[in-house]
C-alpha cells in the first residue's frame, strides 16, 4: 500500500531511550519528521501520554525532548520483527538538548 501522508518523513534507524518519568526504555527510531518520530517498541506508553525521549544522533550527539504518544501498536515481543509499525507514533512537544542537531538530521528530509 502506498504511502499516501503529506509530511515527509525520513526513513532512519537510530538509537532511542524513553519513559514516562526517565528514559529507561531503549528503542529504535523507524522514521524521524519535523514534528515527530516513530519508535520501534514492544514497550509502548498510552496515545495522549507524555513520554521523555533520548534520541542518539551519533556516539557522542544526543537530542532529549519531551513528546505526546499519537498512538500505539503493541505487540509481544517475539513478533516484534514480523509485525509492520509496531511501536508508537510521538509528536515533539519540545526539544529541550540538542535542537541544532536534530536540525540538521531533519534537513536531509528537504533534500527529497
Amino acid at each position: 500500500m502506498a504511502d499516501k501522508r503529506r509530511i515527509k518523513r525520513l526513513r532512519k534507524r537510530l538509537s532511542v531511550k524513553f519513559g514516562l518519568l526517565q528514559t529507561d526504555r531503549i528503542a529504535f527510531t523507524e522514521d524521524i519528521s519535523h514534528h515527530g518520530l516513530f519508535i520501534k517498541t514492544a514497550n509502548v506508553a498510552s496515545p495522549g501520554s507524555d513520554v521523555k525521549v533520548d534520541l542518539a544522533i551519533d556516539e557522542t550527539t544526543l537530542v532529549r525532548m519531551e513528546a505526546r504518544v499519537m498512538w500505539a501498536k503493541k505487540v509481544p515481543a517475539n513478533m516484534l520483527r514480523l509485525v509492520k509499525k509496531s511501536g508508537m507514533g510521538v509528536r515533539i512537544i519540545r526539544i529541550l538538548d540538542g535542537e541544532d542537531a536534530f536540525n540538521a538530521l531533519c534537513r536531509e528530509l528537504d533534500r527529497y
